[in-house]
């Protein structure tokens, strides 16, 4: 039979790989900022800022005195992370590039078929005109591009020809993001980016094991799905046929995963999946980013933790059941709620809309104690000097939804 990895195990293995165990602090910047990045795989980037841009929140819940400028001379300076699309577009050491290059080549078979009905035509004809004006003018963004093109209302779906391509040659290798201007995307030549020693491609079948190996270490233990999935580097059939044969060679072997409400599900680790267990949690809450890397996976967070969470800045406010950016609170090795909080930077006050505790949670006397420690570093962090809790913050446990 499959080895058992109790539930309380399994919270603790995925929390540890995600440097969510043990105390937020330490240096956090140079090679500690580098090496907790490398830890955690990659961060998610996103250009809400309720109270902090969700790739600097990431690195505050592990590390509390990070701070942005840390990040951004990896990015910028030293050249040992940058931007590309994992699930979403993210944070990732800049050795992985050699990686990469796979991906820009599907993704721009992917794009040719999709991109003609979701844009205006024209952006193709750029290509070519962008890539020389860059290579004879420096970088670029948007706002740059595109003299005379008829402008729509800046949607998602309404980008003018020459933001499209700068998107395309992004998404497909031939620029790389060289600094942000805010949080706009400033555009370079790759060659001028990514240091020559990270732009020499990996062999197909090299990529394969690697991301599987490396997902699964990231993750502690998953399905084929999951490992596929982590990085997005490789198709998930190449994931199943790594699995079948990494099996056969007893390389890795099958477990089951109890699940917070005691189901269990077949998964894949390594054999020393339990040999050092993590450490017992400190018992100290953290306010996670709703893009933190250990919720990313939505369902496997229901699984883990029985949590149910779901962004809502796209749900019209009135069929919303939380909030427009409601964040999960972790305590310890359990998501024991989720607040509605907003930095109003102008007045120097974080503010408390709700709290709403998960069932069987009560907002104890200590808990509350922690939770208002929790919000005041927070709230130093997003520049304000006080927290504010205003009328009836404390709620009810809701009823989940679900999909």
């Amino acid at each position: 039979m499959p080895q058992l990895i109790p539930n309380p195990a399994a919270r603790r293995i995925f929390l540890d790989r995600h440097a969510l165990i043990g105390a937020p602090s330490g240096a956090a910047k140079g090679q500690d900022l580098q090496g907790l990045i490398e830890r955690i795989g990659f961060v998610q980037v996103d250009s809400i800022n309720t109270v902090a841009r969700a790739h600097d929140m990431i690195l505050w819940s592990r590390r509390q005195s990070y701070r942005p400028p840390a990040l951004k001379r990896l990015l910028e300076k030293d050249r040992s992370l940058w931007e590309h699309w994992t699930h979403d577009a993210s944070i990732l050491p800049t050795r992985l590039h050699g990686v990469w290059q796979h991906r820009f080549q599907r993704d721009e078979k992917r794009l040719h078929a999709n991109w003609k009905s979701w844009f205006r035509d024209g952006y193709e004809e750029q290509f070519e005109s962008i890539l020389n004006r860059i290579a004879k003018d420096g970088p670029v963004g948007t706002a740059d591009v595109g003299e005379g093109e008829v402008r729509g209302k800046g949607g998602w779906w309404d980008w003018h020809p020459s933001k499209t391509a700068l998107e395309w040659l992004w998404r497909t290798g031939r620029l790389a993001i060289t600094r942000r201007d805010g949080f706009a995307k400033i555009y370079d030549l790759t060659e001028r980016v990514i240091p020559d020693q990270h732009r020499a491609p990996v062999p197909e079948e090299e990529v394969t094991d690697w991301a599987c190996r490396s997902a699964l270490r990231h993750l502690g233990f998953g399905t084929s799905g999951e490992i596929a999935a982590y990085w997005k580097a490789i198709p998930p059939e190449a994931a199943r046929d790594w699995c079948r044969a990494a099996l056969s060679r007893g390389e890795i072997i099958e477990v089951e995963v109890e699940g917070a409400e005691g189901q269990r599900r077949k998964s894949l680790a390594f054999p020393d999946i339990l040999d050092a267990p993590p450490p017992d949690p400190l018992p100290r809450l953290r306010i996670l980013s709703p893009f933190d890397p250990a919720l990313r996976d939505r369902k496997r967070a229901e699984f883990l933790f029985g949590f149910f969470y779901r962004i809502e800045v796209f749900v019209p406010e009135p069929k919303r059941t939380w909030g427009y950016y409601v964040f999960p609170v972790l305590e310890g090795d359990r998501l024991v709620g989720r607040i509605d909080v907003k930095a109003f930077r102008d007045a120097g006050s974080l503010r408390v809309k709700a709290f709403w505790p998960e069932a069987g949670v009560k907002l104890t006397k200590g808990r509350l104690a922690k939770l208002e420690a929790e919000l005041d570093r927070l709230a130093g962090f997003a520049g304000c000097d006080r927290v504010e809790f205003l009328d009836r913050w404390e709620r009810e446990t809701l009823a989940l939804p679900r999909d």
